[in-house]
C-alpha cells in the first residue's frame, strides 16, 4: 500500500510539473506577441521595460506596453486589463494590436484612444454581456514629438506618469480623465490630451498599479512617488534595475499583482557618423 501510494504521488507530480511546462509554454508565446523586445533608442529617445507577472504558472499577465517610431513621433503606451494570468493576455493583445496600427495612423492621441476603444470593445463583444464591468482595461499613450520640447498624454484611467528632471519630480496628473477603455459606451469618449515639458536628460517613468500598489508585510503601499524623487540613476536601465530590486526588497518577494514599467530618457541624438 505505502508502495503504491508512493507511485501515486510521484504520478501526480509528473502530471503537475507537465501541465505547468505546458502553460509556461503558451504564456512565453504569447509574451511574443503583446510585449515587444526592449530596449529601443529612437534617436535621442532612450527607452527601457520591466515586466513581472504575479502568477506562479505563467510569464505573463494582463499588464502591457509598447513604443514604436512614428511620422508624429514616439508613441508608447502602457496598460492593465483586469484580471491576472492568460484569461488577460487576449485582450492585452486587441489593444496592443491596434496600437500598433493607429499609432501610425491617427495624427492625434485622441484618434488612437478610439481605436483601442473599438478594438476592445470588439474583442469583449464575444463575453457575456454581464461580465462588461469585470473587462476593462486602463492605459496612457504618450506621444513624443521629433522636435522635442515636450510630451503630450492622454490617461484613460491609468495611474499618472513621473517627470523627474533637474528641478525635482513631478507627477503628470491629468486635466480630466478619459474612459477606461471598453466602457466608453457606458460613461461617454469625451478625451483630454495635456501637454508638459520634457527636455534633454529628464526620465520618464510609466508603470501600472502594480507597482503603486505594491505591499509590505503590513500592508502599506510601496511609496513609489517618494522613492522616484531620490534617485540618481542617470540611464533607464539602472532606474528599472534599481526598481526591481527595491519592489522586491519592500514586498519581501511577494508581488500579488503582475508589474509593468517602462522608463524614458531623452538625451543627444547619437551621432549617424558614429
Amino acid at each position: 500500500m505505502v508502495h503504491l501510494s508512493l507511485i501515486h504521488k510521484r504520478q501526480v507530480r509528473l502530471q503537475r510539473e507537465q501541465s505547468l511546462f505546458q502553460v509556461r509554454l503558451v504564456a512565453d508565446a504569447a509574451q511574443k506577441v503583446v510585449l515587444s523586445p526592449m530596449p529601443r533608442r529612437f534617436g535621442g529617445i532612450e527607452i527601457e521595460s520591466l515586466y513581472l507577472a504575479a502568477a506562479a504558472e505563467a510569464r505573463i499577465g494582463g499588464d502591457f506596453y509598447e513604443a514604436v517610431d512614428t511620422p508624429y513621433g514616439v508613441r508608447l503606451l502602457i496598460g492593465d486589463v483586469r484580471g491576472k494570468g492568460l484569461p488577460a493576455v487576449g485582450t492585452a493583445a486587441a489593444v496592443v494590436n491596434s496600437f500598433r496600427e493607429a499609432a501610425f495612423d491617427e495624427p492625434d492621441l485622441d484618434g488612437i484612444a478610439r481605436r483601442l476603444e473599438a478594438s476592445s470593445t470588439r474583442y469583449n463583444a464575444a463575453f457575456s454581456p454581464a461580465d462588461l464591468m469585470e473587462r476593462f482595461s486602463t492605459a496612457v499613450l504618450v506621444e513624443i514629438p521629433h522636435d522635442g520640447g515636450h510630451i503630450r498624454v492622454l490617461n484613460c484611467g491609468h495611474p499618472p506618469p513621473l517627470l523627474l528632471n533637474r528641478e525635482g519630480l513631478r507627477v503628470l496628473n491629468p486635466t480630466a480623465t478619459a474612459p477606461l477603455l471598453n466602457l466608453a459606451e457606458l460613461i461617454g469618449d469625451c478625451y483630454s490630451v495635456d501637454t508638459f515639458d520634457f527636455t534633454r536628460d529628464d526620465q520618464l517613468l510609466l508603470y501600472t498599479d502594480g507597482v503603486s500598489e505594491a505591499r509590505d508585510r503590513k500592508g502599506a503601499f510601496f511609496p513609489l512617488v517618494d522613492w522616484m524623487r531620490q534617485q540618481t540613476a542617470t540611464r533607464p536601465r539602472e532606474l528599472l534595475d534599481g526598481l526591481h530590486r527595491d519592489l522586491l526588497r519592500y514586498s519581501d518577494g511577494g508581488l500579488d499583482d503582475d508589474i509593468a514599467a517602462l522608463a524614458v530618457r531623452l538625451g543627444d541624438s547619437p551621432d549617424p557618423a558614429a
